[in-house]
């Protein structure tokens, strides 16, 4: 899924920032990609996309979620 449409990244690239790269921000995992932020119209998505990759990445459970089931 595309994040950023200004650099053409999607989920795969910035997630590879983070678990090859080291990202612990988004703002790490763009420079890592070779760009900033542009018009900033991704940054909470990929704000909140490098969260959940650090927190699954460091062993902290992401149980804190709700899950929904769709009723039989």
């Amino acid at each position: 899924m595309y994040i950023c449409m200004c650099n053409g990244y999607t989920d795969k690239d910035i997630a590879a920032a983070v678990n090859t790269g080291g990202a612990a921000t988004a703002e790490d995992a763009y420079a890592a990609l070779g760009n900033g932020f542009c018009c900033g119209a991704c940054r909470d998505c990929a704000e909140d996309l490098v969260a959940d990759l650090t927190e699954t990445s460091t062993g902290n459970p992401v149980a804190a979620r709700t899950v929904l089931l769709a009723a039989e």
